[in-house]
C-alpha cells in the first residue's frame, strides 16, 4: 500500500510568520527540534461524508419575534450563506417545542405558486439597520429565558416559512424544519394538528424541504414538566412519517432525528428506546454535541488536547449503539458547536474556537458521522459564525475555506507511537474538484487539514516522493500575537486580515503557492490548509 511519510518538527518561535516574505519555508533551528512522523495512506478511503458535510443552523429563537426572520432578507446575510453551500439549513432548536404554527392567509388551491424572485425579497438598509439595533435587546431577552428555563408559548405564521424557504432556495441551501414535539394528546403521544397544518401550507406553497420532531427531549421535563421516553418518542416519528407519506408532495421527504443530547445518564435511555420503535422512520440518526458549558468554561479548554479528544469518546457511543439496531442508518451531529448555554462569551465567538470547529470537522468526518450542522448560522448566543452586525467572524472564514478546499473522502494518517504531540492535530482529504480547477491541477490532490495547538511554531518535513509537489497554503492567525490573539474576532489568511469587501462580495481568499520544498511551516496557534497539488493519490483519482 502506498503511504506518504511526513515528519513534523516542534521549533522554537519564528519571527517572520507572514506568507509574503515568507516565514512558511524559513529553515528551522536543528538544536530545538522534535521529530514526529505522520504516514499518510492515499491508496484507502476511509470513509465519504455527505456532500453537505458542513452545515449550519438557525435557531428558533430568531422567529420568536417574526420581524426577525426579516434578516434573512438581508443581501450581506445571503452572500455570506452561498459560499457555505451545498449545506443543510436547520431551523430548530430549544424553542421550536415551544411554537406553534398559526395560518393568518386563507390558502385556497389556487392553481398558483409564483413568489417573488430572491432580488425582490430583499431587506432594505434603513430595516436592517433599524433591526440589527432591535436585535440587541431581544438577545437580553432570549438570554433571560435560556437562563430562567422559563419559555413562553411562541405563534408563527406563514411569514416565518416564506422567509426561511425563500433564504435557502436564493442561497442554495436545503431547508431542514424542527416541528414542536411537546404539542401532546392525553395519553402522552404527539398531537400532530399543528404540523399537519403547516404541511398542508408548504404543500400549497411548493415548499420542498425536510423535517425533524423535537429538540433534546431529553431535557423536555426540566424545559416543560413533559416526560417523553425513547420507545414513545420512535412512535412519534413513525406518525409523522406516516403522515408524510399521505402527502403527495411530501411523501419522498426526509425526516431526520431524534436531536437527543449527547450520551449522558437517560439520554442513552432515550436513544436506544427510539432505535427500538423509531429508526425505520427517519433517513438518518441526530444527536447533538458541546465539549464545555459556557458558563465556566476557559480558554484552556478550547485548546486541550483531552477536551478535543472527547468528542471521540461520545461518538463512538453513538455509533455503537445505532449498529446494533441499524448499522446502515447514517449518522449526523444535528446541532453542535463549542460550548453549551449559547457559548461561552469572548470565547466562542474568537479566534480560538476555530480550533474546536475545525477539529471536530476533522474528527467527526475520520469517526464516520455523515453531517455536521454548526449551531448557529445567525442568531442568538455567543457561538454564530456571523455577528450581531451581520458581519462574518472566525469561525466563518474557517468554514468557507474547508468548504472550497476539503472532499468528502476521507483519508488516514497515523502517528508514530514513540513522538506524538497532541498539539499538532492532523487530517487528511481528497481536495475538492472546485480546488482542482482553481489550482489548475489534475486529479489526486490530496488537503492536509492541520492545527498546532501549541505556542511554537510546527515545521512539517515531506519526502521526495510528495516534496516534487506544489503546493497551496492558506494558514489563519489571529490578527493580533501570542496568546491574547487568541480573543480576537478577525483572522488573517497568509498575512492579511479577511474581511468583506462590500455587502455583496467576499475577498479572495489567495493560496500562499509554494515551491516543491521539503518543509512547510505551521506557525504558532494557527490553522491551516496545505493542498498538495501534485500528490496523484490512488484514492482520489
Amino acid at each position: 500500500m502506498d503511504s506518504v511519510w511526513l515528519l513534523v518538527l516542534v521549533l522554537a518561535p519564528l519571527c517572520d510568520q507572514t506568507a509574503a516574505g515568507s516565514g512558511l519555508l524559513r529553515d528551522p533551528d536543528p538544536d530545538q527540534k522534535v521529530d514526529l512522523k505522520v504516514d499518510l495512506d492515499l491508496v484507502s478511503v476511509l470513509h465519504r461524508v455527505d456532500q453537505r458535510f458542513l452545515s449550519v443552523t438557525i435557531d428558533a429563537s430568531l422567529a420568536e419575534e417574526e420581524k426577525f426572520m426579516s434578516l434573512l432578507s438581508s443581501p450581506k446575510v445571503r452572500t455570506l450563506a452561498r459560499a457555505l453551500t451545498p449545506a443543510f439549513l436547520r431551523f430548530g432548536g430549544t424553542r421550536q417545542d415551544f411554537m406553534e404554527f398559526t395560518p393568518q392567509r386563507f390558502h385556497q388551491d389556487s392553481g398558483s405558486t409564483a413568489e417573488p424572485t430572491c432580488d425582490q425579497m430583499e431587506l432594505p438598509s434603513w430595516l436592517e439597520d433599524r433591526l440589527k439595533k432591535d436585535w440587541t435587546r431581544q438577545r437580553v431577552i432570549l438570554m433571560r429565558e435560556d437562563l430562567q428555563r422559563k419559555y413562553r408559548r411562541v405563534k408563527f405564521t406563514e411569514y416565518t416559512v416564506d422567509l426561511l424557504h425563500s433564504f435557502t432556495n436564493c442561497s442554495g441551501m436545503d431547508l431542514i424544519f424542527g416541528l414542536n414535539a411537546l404539542l401532546r394528546t392525553a395519553d402522552n403521544s404527539w398531537n400532530s394538528s399543528n404540523a399537519a397544518s403547516l404541511l398542508s401550507y408548504c404543500e400549497s406553497r411548493r415548499y420542498r424541504m425536510s423535517w425533524e420532531l423535537g429538540n433534546e427531549p431529553n431535557s423536555y421535563e426540566k424545559k416543560a414538566g413533559i416526560r417523553v421516553d425513547g420507545r414513545q418518542l420512535g412512535r412519534d416519528f413513525t406518525r409523522l412519517r406516516d403522515m408524510m407519506s399521505q402527502s403527495k408532495f411530501y411523501h419522498d421527504a426526509a425526516l431526520y432525528g431524534p436531536d437527543v443530547g449527547q450520551p449522558r445518564d437517560r439520554r442513552t435511555d432515550i436513544l436506544e428506546g427510539f432505535l427500538q420503535t423509531g429508526s425505520e422512520a427517519v433517513d438518518a440518526l441526530t444527536w447533538h454535541h458541546y465539549y464545555v458549558n459556557g458558563r465556566d468554561t476557559s480558554l484552556e479548554d478550547f485548546i486541550d488536547p483531552e477536551v478535543l479528544d472527547t468528542l471521540a469518546l461520545k461518538t463512538t457511543e453513538v455509533l455503537k449503539k445505532v449498529k446494533l439496531v441499524s448499522p446502515e442508518k447514517p449518522v449526523w451531529l444535528g446541532e453542535t458547536s463549542s460550548a453549551f448555554g449559547g457559548g461561552a462569551v469572548g470565547l466562542s465567538d474568537t479566534f480560538v474556537a476555530g480550533f474546536m470547529w475545525l477539529d471536530k470537522l476533522g474528527l467527526a468526518a475520520r469517526l464516520g458521522l455523515d453531517v455536521v450542522m454548526r449551531q448557529v448560522f445567525i442568531g442568538s448566543g455567543s457561538y454564530h459564525l456571523v455577528d450581531d452586525n451581520l458581519d462574518p467572524l472566525p469561525d466563518y472564514w474557517l468554514s468557507v475555506l474547508y468548504k472550497r478546499l476539503v472532499g468528502p473522502e476521507v483519508l488516514k494518517v497515523g502517528f508514530s507511537s514513540f513522538a506524538r504531540s497532541k498539539r499538532v492535530r492532523l487530517y487528511l482529504h481528497c481536495s475538492t474538484r472546485e480546488s482542482l480547477s482553481l489550482f489548475r491541477s489534475s486529479s489526486g490532490a490530496v488537503t492536509l487539514i492541520s492545527l498546532n495547538l501549541s505556542k511554537k511554531p510546527v515545521w512539517i518535513v515531506v519526502p521526495a516522493s510528495v516534496s516534487s509537489s506544489t503546493v497551496e497554503a492558506f494558514v489563519l492567525q489571529s490578527d493580533q500575537p501570542g496568546e491574547d490573539g487568541l480573543y480576537s474576532r478577525s483572522v488573517k489568511l497568509n498575512g492579511d486580515v479577511l474581511k468583506m469587501v462590500d455587502d455583496q462580495t467576499l475577498p479572495d481568499l489567495k493560496a500562499a503557492p509554494l515551491p516543491p520544498s521539503e518543509r512547510l511551516q505551521l506557525p504558532a496557534f494557527s490553522l491551516a490548509f496545505f493542498v498538495f497539488t501534485d500528490a496523484a493519490a490512488a484514492a482520489c483519482i
